[in-house]
């Protein structure tokens, strides 16, 4: 299978994978090549471990969804689709892919490796945060539709008071589109 569709997709995102992500501008240029080369040389027991997270096809999952994803694209200014369309896309992204990929992906790739960096930046904060607010209802639109307002605490006691976040469209882009990268190169080759 060839990355390059992928990697170049997420070409537009290099400075803040540079930044945010930490991997270097080469790596940046060629991700989903990177992770997906990172996961198919990991060890037999390795790979076990990630498909075993869940008795679920992740990958069928995933083309499915993009199946969807491409299909509310081609519908233009409907706001119950587009509302859809971001439940969906929130929740495969931020819920489903932290519990069934990233945290495993995290503990099984090599140290220092841009999967293992782009995997814990998909399961650390604030992408965790904003996780547990879909995962509990604890979100909305903000009024101009910019940005989406949520409320998480900052550290991790339950006693805490939640404060109110924003994720504005292009992060929110960015958190998303390395999400599926990332699930996808993985996935893929295991």
């Amino acid at each position: 299978m060839t990355w390059q569709p992928l990697d170049r997709q997420m070409r537009s995102f290099v400075p803040r994978l540079v930044a945010e992500v930490g991997v270097s501008d080469e790596i940046a240029g060629r991700l989903a090549t990177t992770i997906a080369a990172d996961v198919r040389f990991l060890s037999p027991e390795d790979k076990a471990s990630i498909r075993n997270a869940s008795p679920v096809r992740r990958l069928a999952e995933l083309v499915a969804f993009q199946a969807w994803m491409d299909q509310a694209a081609k519908i233009r200014r409907n706001p119950v689709v587009t509302r859809a369309q971001v439940l969906t896309q929130n929740y495969v992204c931020f819920v489903y892919l932290p519990e069934s990929c990233f945290r495993v992906l995290a503990k099984a790739a090599p140290s220092g490796s841009a999967t293992r960096r782009c995997a814990r930046f998909l399961s650390d904060n604030p992408v965790r945060a904003f996780r547990n607010a879909i995962a509990h209802a604890n979100w909305t639109y903000r009024s101009d539709f910019g940005a989406i307002a949520y409320w998480a605490r900052k550290g991790g006691d339950p006693d805490e008071p939640v404060t109110r976040f924003e994720v504005e469209q292009g992060e929110l882009g960015f958190w998303q589109a390395l999400a599926r990268c990332v699930a996808y190169a993985a996935f893929s080759n295991l």
